[in-house]
């Protein structure tokens, strides 16, 4: 297996001459790259409190694209006073509608700058640009949309209560739901942009103020919609901006005694971490973490050749770092060859390259980082006796590119079985009924998303009952809505994402009761 070095200085400084993306990226995108990358706090464009910077590299080379402020626990606090500032300030004064109509137009910004917005994203994170500009610039801007009607429909309710020690007393209860305050968002590198606006969203149509720590892989899009948000006329102090690392930035936000709530996207491993950093204060936590998703395949699955297609796809979308991946593919025996042959097939015909390349079906993985965990992943299962139809190797020289992997002649204790990859690795094994298959779907600790195939909607009906996941699909896998809440069971997480369930988790709910 090849080795990824980190670049010296020098030739860090070699390669900010980005010819090479550069020209296949837009004037806009270009422009944006030019600018100096500094953290928003209360409104302004600065640098980190230390003077320290870090790189951002291209996944198709490992070339630097950006430099841009290194945030740490002094910036964090900085931002963390100004969210405050705002949260009694001009934002609470706002009505919902005026509140509504801001987030509106970030929704409409959004889509005004799809190009360079997609750009941005497929440079930063390798995706293909293709996918970026159908799927993640376009649900980002519906989520905002989405959430802004929201503003004016947060209600309460009124009570008739009856107090059993005050015989004859009148007493008019109702509820109101008021925003938490301050918030901090630490958001993952996999869906940069729509991971920022799952997160954002929700907590602006509340009224709540934010502290947002983007990936430090993937900083890129989360910086250009804090231009957006402020284009859109979001009152200074109420979307905090602050990179930098998770150690230091997004450490110091998650302890802090001042924000009131935590959200985060991430593994299960630095979820915990976030837990125990939380605690100071007891402030509300909400986790969407990791995930080992089953698709399960019935032999009588109507359409065997779009199930085929459907089970790839839930497993080489986005390269497989996604968290609803369909890594784990259960096939009845009697089709399971035919299946799992066909699924090979798509993963050997995938082609890869760079995200901004046209034709591209899949980049690279983000990091260096995350081209050396999958690798070891793969590697391991071969050494444990895994049997790879498909895949098994690192490509090319330059750059984090794995082929797209399909596994069988698995074991349960083996850890390409058991772990999460975030991948495009996928582990396919046979089962004889549903009481097997759900049993094997069910027996880990993630339970944050599923796909069942069948023709048979009275059996899809009794799957997704017994399933222990939050999210089951029939016959579709990775299919989204801004008004479909997701999250997870288990050790994927707390709270939900998207749909009304989200805003609950942005609101305290207040009891007033008057006595008459």
């Amino acid at each position: 297996m090849r080795s990824l070095k980190t670049p010296s200085p020098s030739e860090i400084m070699a390669t900010l001459v980005l010819e090479a993306p550069l020209t296949k990226i837009g004037a806009a995108a270009r422009k944006f790259l030019s600018k100096p990358k500094q953290l928003l706090i209360d409104g302004k464009w600065i640098n980190a409190c230390s003077g320290k910077t870090f790189h951002v590299f291209d996944p198709a080379t490992g070339d630097t694209i950006a430099s841009v402020a290194e945030g740490e626990a002094t910036d964090i606090d900085l931002a963390v006073k100004a969210a405050r500032k705002a949260f009694s300030g001009p934002w609470s004064k706002l009505t919902p509608s005026e509140r509504g109509k801001i987030i509106w137009k970030i929704g409409d910004l959004i889509l005004a700058n799809l190009d360079e917005l997609a750009e941005l994203e497929s440079l930063d994170n390798g995706k293909p640009l293709a996918i970026a500009r159908v799927a993640d610039v376009p649900l980002a801007a519906d989520l905002f949309h989405y959430m802004a009607g929201w503003a004016t429909k947060l209600e309460g309710h009124t009570i008739p209560i009856s107090v059993p020690y005050a015989p004859g007393a009148k007493f008019f209860a109702y509820t109101k739901r008021d925003p938490l305050g301050v918030v901090g968002q630490i958001i993952p590198w996999n869906f940069p942009l729509l991971m920022a606006a799952w997160k954002i969203g929700p907590a602006l149509t509340t009224g709540n103020t934010i502290v947002l720590k983007p990936a430090e892989q993937t900083p890129l899009t989360a910086l250009r919609l804090g231009e957006i948000a402020l284009e859109a006329g979001l009152p200074p102090g109420v979307l905090n901006i602050v990179t930098g690392y998770g150690e230091t930035a997004g450490g110091a936000l998650a302890a802090h005694d001042d924000v009131d709530k935590i959200a985060f996207t991430g593994s299960t491993e630095v979820g915990k971490i976030i837990v125990r950093a939380a605690a100071g204060n007891l402030k509300k936590v909400t986790l969407e973490l990791g995930g080992k998703s089953p698709a399960i395949v019935f032999k009588d699955v109507h359409d065997k050749q779009a199930a085929i297609q459907g089970a790839a796809n839930a497993i080489f979308f986005n390269h497989g770092q996604c968290c609803a991946a369909g890594s784990r593919l259960y096939v009845e025996k009697a089709i399971f060859d035919e299946v799992v042959a066909g699924v090979a097939e798509r993963a050997n015909a995938i082609k890869l390259g760079a995200g901004v390349d046209s034709g591209t079906e899949m980049g690279p993985l983000v990091s260096e980082e995350q081209f050396h965990r999958v690798s070891d992943f793969i590697a391991e299962g071969l050494k444990a006796g895994a049997t790879a139809l498909a895949g098994g190797k690192p490509v090319g020289e330059k750059g984090y590119f794995v082929q797209p992997t399909v596994f069988t002649n698995t074991r349960p204790d083996m850890k390409i079985v058991r772990e999460e990859i975030f991948g495009p690795v996928v582990v396919a094994e046979p089962f004889e009924d549903l009481e097997q298959v759900m049993k094997f779907a069910n027996g880990t600790d993630f339970g944050l998303a599923s796909s069942i195939w069948t023709s048979d909607l009275s059996k899809a009906h009794r799957a997704a009952e017994i399933m222990r996941a939050g999210t089951v699909w029939i016959n579709c896998h990775n299919i989204f809505d801004a008004a479909m809440p997701f999250g997870g069971y288990k050790q994927s997480g707390w709270g939900r994402e998207m749909g009304h369930e989200a805003l609950e988790l942005y609101t305290e709910t207040k009891a007033v009761c008057i006595a008459l």
